[in-house]
């Protein structure tokens, strides 16, 4: 790997650009450390898991920069970016990270309010009389 490669991970309004070099393993997600900026266990194993499916965990540095939505869009975002790059660093890794399902953009949003109803399908209360 000559230089960095990035790619781009997607997740509800979450938007994160993954930039990945050979490395010792460090992963940044905007200029902190992720087990700071993802203080939950079970989002840091989301955001280590395309690198542990490919054996990469302590091969690769990982810079991330996320931007909207919470922090569980942020986390799945940036695991679908490094699935990405790590594509882009080694396209034999393709087929292990299809069988992990780590290369699927989740396609689920909030869906948007309809003229007339309260929310998106609750309806104001109704009167008989």
């Amino acid at each position: 790997m000559e230089k960095q490669k990035n790619a781009l991970g997607r997740r509800k309004e979450a938007v994160t650009r993954v930039f990945l070099t050979k490395g010792s393993g460090a992963i940044t997600v905007n200029d902190k450390d992720y087990k700071v900026y993802f203080p939950l266990v079970y989002l840091q194993n989301q955001v280590e898991l395309p690198l542990k499916t490919v054996e990469g965990i302590d091969k690769y540095d990982v810079k991330v920069n996320a931007a909207g939505g919470g922090i569980k869009g942020q986390a799945e975002a940036t695991k679908l970016g490094i699935a990405r790059a790590l594509i882009e660093v080694n396209p034999e890794f393709r087929p292990a990270l299809k069988a992990a399902g780590l290369l699927t953009r989740d396609p689920r949003a909030v869906e948007r309010k309809k003229p007339g109803k309260k929310k998106a399908r609750k309806s104001f209360q109704f009167s008989k009389r």
